[in-house]
Formats: C-alpha cells, structure tokens, sequence
C-alpha cells in the first residue's frame, strides 16, 4: 500500500514589485512557486494584496501573511520558503517620459561639472608644470607647451573613462557591471532595506495601538 504524502510548495518572493494603484497583487506576481503542476496554478493566482487608497505608495507584504493567505486556500500544505521575508510592493500610475529640455539640462550639467573637476584637479596637482618636467626629461629640452605629450594625455584620459565605465553610448565592452552600475545598485538595495523596514516599524505600531 503507498503512503500519501504531503505535497509540498516551494516559495522563493521576489525583492520588488510594481502595481497601479487598485490593482491586486496575485501570488504568481509575488513569489516565485514550485510545486505540482494544478496545486502551483491554483496558488499562482492567490490573491495576497489588494491596493488600498489608504495604503499610499508602498507596502510590503510579509511572509507570515503569505503563509495565512496560502493556508486558508489550501489548509496542511507544506511551505517551503527560501530567499527574501518580504517583498516590497511601490504603487504608481504608468511613468511619465522624461522632459527633453530637463534631460538636456542635466546632461549639459553634468558635462560641464565633470569637465571642471578634472581641470580643477589638474590644477590642484600642478599637472602642467609636471608634464613641461616629463618633457624636458625625455627630451632634454624645456618646452612650456609641450603639445606632443599633452595632446595623447588627454586623449587617453578619454580613453581611461570610457573603459572605466565600460560604455561608449549604448555599447558596453564587456558584460562586467561599472562602479556606477554597482554603486546604484548598491543604493537601490540600501533603500529598498530601510522601506521595507520603515513599513513593518509603521505596521507594528499600527497593530499596538
């Protein structure tokens, strides 16, 4: 005689999702599921999050709850949860296309900021009268304008940035992520740790009072 036994559900949630606002949110959007092919498509369409007015831009919903939602549906069922305790839901209508003017302006800014700080740098080191020494080194002779080593210094200075963020317009070198990939990236993980934080600080105070 076999033994029955108890399916099991495999729930990974995901970091970060986005809704508009009055929309649900179903399990299949939420968590990533692994089960029994007619179990995992019953569940995928769980609902474990309507939108609120009174919820705002954010909310996050917890694992806990997830469990409860999956448990009312289907009572016995054995969880299996990896990965992240919270999946952080952002509410927004469809985003707007940037302005052309803004995105000129911040690009000319950015320019023309980042074009000061080298000079400025340059400055601050006394690059000029070292490059007017390296040339009368090589050459023996000073040169106060010294065109033939400053010309491909600042071409491979270019060169260095380029390679240094690993893009060229919408070309990438290689498939390394560059330190500004990284350090958004980083940012983005930082604020998604403290929303999530602040929601759950805010839901405790809210089921104290």
């Amino acid at each position: 005689m076999e033994k029955n036994e108890t399916p099991v559900l495999y729930l990974r949630l995901r970091k970060r999702l986005a809704i508009r606002p009055g929309q649900t949110v179903r399990l299949g959007q939420a968590a990533a599921l692994a089960a029994e092919p007619q179990l995992q498509r019953r569940l995928a369409d769980l609902i474990v999050y309507a939108h609120r007015p009174e919820d705002g831009n954010r909310y996050v919903i917890d694992l806990l709850h997830i469990v409860r939602r999956i448990h009312e549906l289907r009572p016995g069922l054995q969880i299996e949860p990896y990965g992240e305790p919270q999946v952080l839901v952002t509410i927004a209508e469809r985003p707007r296309r940037p302005l052309v003017p803004m995105l000129i302006f911040a690009w000319l800014l950015l320019f023309f900021g980042a074009g000061l700080a080298i000079m400025n740098f340059h400055e601050d080191v006394s690059m000029k009268e070292v490059h007017v020494r390296i040339s009368e080194l090589v050459t023996g002779q000073p040169q106060a304008h010294p065109l033939w080593f400053q010309i491909p210094y600042s071409f491979g200075l270019g060169a260095g940035m380029l390679l240094f963020f690993n893009h060229l317009l919408r070309k990438r070198f290689n498939d390394e992520p560059n330190p500004l990939e990284v350090e958004m990236y980083m940012y983005q993980e930082n604020v998604n740790a403290y929303v999530i934080a602040d929601e759950m600080r805010k839901k405790q105070g809210d089921e104290d009072a």
